[in-house]
Parts: C-alpha cells; structure tokens; sequence
C-alpha cells in the first residue's frame, strides 16, 4: 500500500491519496485512539451518491455495515478507533471514502483509494515477424507480452540499466507487447519490465537459450555460401582442366605438321 499524501486539503478536512494491489486489505485511519461517548462517525463511498453510507458508529455504540453491493462482506469498522477496514480489496473498490466525525467540531477525513489490478509476469518469446528484412539474417527478434493489464500498467525493456523503450495501455483488459531485436552472439544484459505505480515484475532475457535455434539459420546460411563456392570453384577447375587439354593436344600436332612439310 502506498500512502501519496494530500490533495486539495481544506480546514477540518484531510484528504488523503492511497494506492493498493488488489487482493490485499487496507486500513483507513482517522488518527483517533479511542473514541469519545459523545461523538457518531459516519463512512460514506462514492462520487455519484456522497450519502451513502457503508459504516457507522453511533453514541451508543452500535454499528452498522456496508449496504453497497460493492463493498458488501469487504467492509467492517473498528469499534475503538472508527477506523475503516476493507478486506480482500478489489478494482471496483476503488474510489472516495469520506469520514465525518460530529461533536462539538465537525471533522471531515476524505481517502481517495486505487485498487491496482494484480501485475501479470511477463512472458518473453522468439517471434521471427519483428526482424526487419535486412537484420533478420544477423539479428535474433523476441517479444515481451503480458496480457489482461489495466490502464496503468507499462512494458519496458532495459540494456543493463539503460532504458531502451517502453509502451503503455489506455485500455482495460488487453495485450501489451514490445519487440526487441539483438545480435546472436550479443553478450548484454537484457530484461523486460512491466509495471505499474506501486509495483513491478522483471523478466531476463537469455540470448543463448531463447536464440540458439538461430544457429540453424547461421548454419544453413553457411552452407548455401560453402556451395556457391564449390561450384565456382568445379566451373574454374573444368576450365582449367578444358585449357590444359587443349593445350597438350596443341602441341602434340604440332611436330607432325612441320615433318610433313620437310618431306616435301
């Protein structure tokens, strides 16, 4: 849970920013020890309907729980404190809480709480269709993808400690991938990270594992380059062989030729 401080503080009102990951429980404190016999708390949840109330502590100390849907069996207030526990916190519980305190001084406590969706891990795989034409004989192209992310969630991947590109979603419930491209034999430190405003999840990137089936592609490259060559090198060797030929018979009909012009 993170604790963001203040926004648009008024007199006799606290407004307090917190974030949490879903699945978790939360505690929305009103900084009282002990409750005083002469003063009612009253927790209300929302923007639409302000007066609805969730929670109560009265003078004479009898509570009432959540009548929201939402909240219903999420919720229960401290008898002592007036504090207000949400359990097993969920995205939809996300939103205003208000607290008024009445006595002889009217005090307003308002939590706006972020229920961050669970981070999913993020998977890395070889996926050829990234390469560009003129790198994917060289180049080794893989994806980092995490799927059924919410709006606040980013994908990055890191050099080391260098960032070297990130995307995030608008969406709710979708796919994020980013692509990478690295050399075969590139002996860096990759990893991918995705996360969101309170937490993250890293995932390493193992060139020589994930890349090692391209030792096919260098080897069929290779051997297509070892052919070429050998077949020059048969057409060049035939032609050598076609010259000496001629050659040797050249000379052999030579001498016969300059015996017959003798004898006559």
């Amino acid at each position: 849970m993170v604790l963001c401080g203040l926004f648009g503080a008024q007199t006799d009102q606290i407004n307090t920013l917190i974030s949490v990951t879903e699945g978790h429980s939360v505690t929305l404190h009103i900084n009282i020890t002990e409750l005083h016999t002469d003063e009612d708390v009253e927790w209300t949840f929302g923007v639409q309907s302000p007066d609805e109330i969730i929670a109560t502590i009265y003078k004479d100390n009898m509570t009432s729980s959540s009548i929201n849907e939402r909240l219903k069996n999420h919720v229960e207030i401290d008898a002592q404190t007036g504090s207000l526990i949400i359990t097993n916190i969920t995205t939809q519980h996300t939103g205003l809480y208000q607290v008024t305190i009445t006595n002889a001084k009217l005090v307003n406590f308002i939590y706006r709480v972020i229920v961050h969706a669970r981070l999913p891990v993020p998977v890395i795989s070889r996926d050829s269709s990234q390469c560009s034409s003129s790198s994917s004989s060289s180049c080794c192209c893989v994806l980092c993808s995490v799927v059924n992310v919410s709006h606040d969630v980013s994908v990055s991947w890191y050099k080391g400690k260098s960032l070297l590109s990130s995307i995030s979603v608008s969406d709710l419930n979708i796919r994020l991938s980013l692509p990478l491209e690295v050399e075969y034999q590139d002996t860096n430190t990759y990893r991918c990270v995705v996360n969101n405003p309170i937490t993250n999840h890293t995932q390493h990137l193992h060139i020589t594992q994930l890349c090692h089936t391209s030792a096919v592609g260098v080897l069929r490259c290779g051997f297509t380059e070892a052919v070429i060559r050998l077949v020059v090198s048969a057409v060049v060797g035939v032609a050598t062989v076609a010259v000496l030929v001629y050659d040797i018979r050249s000379r052999r009909e030579s001498p016969s030729t300059s015996d017959e012009s003798e004898c006559k």
